[in-house]
């Protein structure tokens, strides 16, 4: 062995021996410090699941906290100059709008996502084309009076209605800064209440619509303002598209349509625009109106219009189709006008700001 093998090794036999030494005292430091007693085992905790805090109101498609299951209340609503402005609107899911007589027309409100103890009226009385639309949306029926053929209907298919005059008046209240008959209000917390003493069904088994972010506007041609006009010249709706909400904001005679209550401007996600056939019935004019045959509409949504046609099968809602295929609805509230189709449909439409 050389002398370089001979250091190299001593050194490495120096090198384990310190190394050895080091432990050594090591633990001899260790002994002499109080180590820590060993940690209670904690049991597993079960891992809480978030609740998800999003799901759709079936009648807007819009994401709420929870879902509503409640049946819908389809309300008569007046639109007599003298019953403006109304209490509620603003809280309807969907509002069908459709001529009464004397030229004024008539809301169906439909709620169910929103309303409690907010007036809603002045309510007014029902029609048999009233019937079919309110009732399409599986709705209870609420009205005060009706015309005899209405009133028919009811009776003799028991439909499950709330009558201010003749099964509903504990759930229906005057106001004092009206004269009758346009002073006539409930609410959706006393309708409920009314609903559930009649013993009604709560079973929500309404048809929906095909709700998407963009809706169908592809189709679409831009429409940023519209004009409808029933049958009275001076009767004028207009709808202007508001870019912040995505809604087209409701206007009546030049003037703000407006909630009586809370102030808030009647503005919707969609507006259907459908020609149906109307005709007088009698020296009152009461109308009867085809809710049943389609025909042509319109579809406006987010500041676009599309051309198409409207149709309701038996059972079915008002659905806007193009060429034979439903166009999806933008979430949000939907307002359906049914003007008439005489002399032609397109008279009861004016376009107006285009881009």
């Amino acid at each position: 062995m050389n002398s370089f093998s001979w250091k190299k090794g001593l050194l490495t036999a120096s090198g384990c021996l310190l190394a050895i030494s080091l432990v050594a005292c090591q633990d001899k430091e260790l002994a002499k410090v109080p180590q820590p007693e060993p940690a209670p085992v904690q049991e597993e905790q079960p891992i809480e699941q978030p609740v998800n805090p999003m799901n759709t109101a079936p009648l807007t498609g819009l994401a709420v906290e929870t879902a509503p299951t409640d049946r819908p209340l389809a309300v008569m609503i007046n639109n007599a100059p003298a019953a403006r402005p109304q209490s509620g609107l603003s809280a309807a899911d969907i509002i069908i709008e459709v001529l009464a007589e004397g030229g004024i027309t008539r809301f169906i409100a439909v709620f169910q996502s929103e309303g409690g103890a907010d007036a809603v009226g002045p309510v007014r009385s029902i029609r048999p084309y009233l019937i079919e639309l309110g009732e399409s949306y599986d709705g209870v029926l609420v009205h005060a009076g009706g015309s005899p053929e209405a009133y028919s209907i009811l009776q003799k298919q028991q439909k499950q209605h709330m009558d201010e005059i003749s099964n509903g008046g504990p759930y229906f209240w005057r106001s004092k800064d009206r004269k009758a008959p346009h002073n006539l209000y409930t609410s959706v917390e006393k309708l409920r209440e009314g609903a559930e003493k009649k013993g009604y069904s709560h079973e929500f088994q309404s048809p929906v619509y095909m709700y998407d972010e963009q809706g169908s506007t592809s189709a679409g041609e831009a429409v940023k303002q519209f004009e409808l006009h029933y049958l009275l010249n001076s009767y004028k709706v207009t709808y202007d598209y508001d870019e912040v909400s995505g809604r087209y904001m409701r206007m009546v005679n030049g003037k703000p349509d407006e909630d009586k209550d809370n102030g808030h401007q009647l503005g919707a996600a969609n507006i259907i625009v459908a020609g149906a056939d109307h005709k007088v019935l009698d020296d009152v004019g009461r109308l009867a109106v085809n809710v049943d045959q389609g025909g042509e509409a319109m579809l406006f949504q987010k500041g676009k219009m599309i051309r198409g046609q409207w149709v309701r099968k038996k059972g079915d809602i008002i659905r806007f189709v193009q060429d034979g295929v439903e166009m999806k609805l933008v979430p949000g509230k939907t307002f359906i006008n049914i003007v008439p189709n005489a002399p032609k449909f397109s008279d009861h439409v004016k376009l107006g700001e285009q881009s």
